[in-house]
């Protein structure tokens, strides 16, 4: 990052390291013991082998670890890396004590990975937008409260397919096809919210100027090889259909809202108030906190499937935004684009849990950083990613230092998924008026790059 690095830059990126390494060592989610479970597992027993072998059905393979037990539903790529975070831990502690440690070595491999991620946001913009939209958009995912909360305070693996997700958008606007399909491959089969990003960077290659050559097969064929190389040792050890249902098992999850502030938790939060009032009194049951409503409970009373409707909503916002921006050739425009694409997934599909958000803060900062007017948007949705995580969990599960969710008599995790989902129509509207102008603004880009400022 020499040319470009001034030292108020300098400052915020060593400011955005010092809280990540504060935040090491915090207990996280129970999601952090599961990947302790993982990992141990994967370091003994080897990661090829943990979604079960064979079985009619197939067996899913109940993993312990101190006292504790749970299976595998994330893709293979997730499992490797974990089990390489468990053999490094094995060499410092052969015994796999649960201690703060272990939570450390899970937590490492996030933090490079966005760091990682601050570097190739840098570099993208640079290259294409100069060095004022490069520094911008690293600073704000680097420094941005919701990022570090995600990954360095709670322990989730979003950096991990983050990071390829968006370098796959990266090689498509670039035309590296086969680079394009491994990182791809690698993101999908790392966790399974990568597919978000999928419809943007088939788009962005379709319209780019090497889609003469057979750029799109060749990117197939590039992504098709790397899930098999990848999916071979779990199929050789005689896992593929255990690896199969445990990966279908993730589209079965019972709840309308994994404690994400989207339309589903207000459905949620309507719903129990309703049924609640006889019996609990109308202020009591409209003001008292939200607990998950399962998916199940809500088809037995005879309403449709919210799993259908949201796929539904998902689908036409998706189509229609898509066929608006079909001419899209930019990097910074399909960063828009794809970042538009995950909030709507998070605002209207069920299912969805606190985390999924953050696939749109880089996409979303990108897009901020050439265009001014979404400066504002940027920083809405970090707020409401941030809030949504620290209202459930604080700064760590158990530890505290939560926004009381009372604060606003009705629960504040409503609250927010009413102020979210009026932000995603704000987010349609800013999108259409950047779809209208990209062509003009996006046009400067050349000057941006022949503009190189002093280090």
């Amino acid at each position: 990052m020499a040319a470009g690095v001034t030292t108020p830059f300098k400052i915020t990126l060593l400011l955005g390291a010092l809280l990540r390494l504060a935040c090491l060592p915090l207990p996280g989610t129970e999601d952090v013991r599961v990947w302790k479970t993982w990992a141990y597992a994967g370091a003994t027993a080897g990661p090829s082998v943990l979604y079960g072998i064979g079985g009619t059905p197939p067996e899913r393979r109940l993993l312990g670890y101190k006292g504790r037990s749970t299976v595998v539903d994330y893709p293979p790529m997730a499992l490797d890396a974990l089990a390489l975070v468990g053999s490094a831990y094995a060499l410092v502690d052969p015994e796999f004590a649960d201690e703060t440690l272990f939570t450390i070595a899970i937590k490492i491999p996030l933090v490079l990975a966005e760091a990682a991620l601050a570097w190739l946001i840098f570099v993208a913009l640079r290259r294409w937008h100069g060095g004022a939209a490069a520094r911008f958009a690293c600073s704000a995912y680097w420094l941005n409260p919701a990022t570090i909360l995600d990954a360095s305070a709670l322990g989730y693996l979003d950096p991990l397919f983050a990071l390829p997700a968006l370098a796959a958008l990266v090689a498509a606007a670039s035309g590296h096809v086969v680079l394009l399909g491994c990182l791809l491959g690698i993101a999908a089969l790392t966790k399974v919210q990568a597919i978000l990003i999928v419809p943007v960077v088939g788009l962005l290659l379709w319209n780019a100027a090497w889609r003469r050559r057979p750029a799109i097969s060749t990117a197939v064929l590039s992504l098709v090889a790397t899930m098999i190389v990848v999916v071979a040792p779990v199929a050789v050890a005689g896992g593929g259909r255990n690896m199969a249902q445990a990966l279908v098992s993730l589209g079965r999850h019972d709840m309308l809202s994994g404690y994400a502030a989207n339309l589903w938790w207000v459905v949620t939060y309507v719903m129990r108030a309703v049924y609640a009032t006889p019996s609990l009194g109308a202020l009591t049951a409209w003001t008292m906190h939200v607990r998950i409503l399962a998916i199940s409970t809500v088809t037995e009373l005879g309403y449709p499937n919210p799993r259908v409707i949201g796929l539904l909503l998902v689908l036409s916002v998706w189509a229609w935004t898509l066929w608006r921006h079909r001419m899209m050739r930019d990097l910074v425009h399909a960063a828009a684009v794809g970042g538009f694409l995950v909030h709507a997934y998070y605002v209207l599909s069920a299912q969805v849990h606190e985390n999924h958000l953050y696939l749109a803060l880089p996409l979303v900062a990108l897009a901020a950083a050439r265009w001014p007017p979404y400066r504002p948007l940027f920083w809405m949705i970090s707020a409401v990613f941030a809030l949504n995580l620290n209202l459930f969990y604080g700064l760590s599960e158990g530890l505290g230092y939560a926004v009381p969710r009372g604060v606003t008599l009705v629960d504040a995790t409503v609250v927010l998924a009413v102020l979210n989902i009026a932000l995603f129509a704000r987010h349609a509207q800013l999108l259409e008026r950047f779809g209208r102008l990209a062509p003009g603004f996006l046009a400067e880009r050349q000057a941006s790059v022949t503009h190189r400022e002093p280090a």
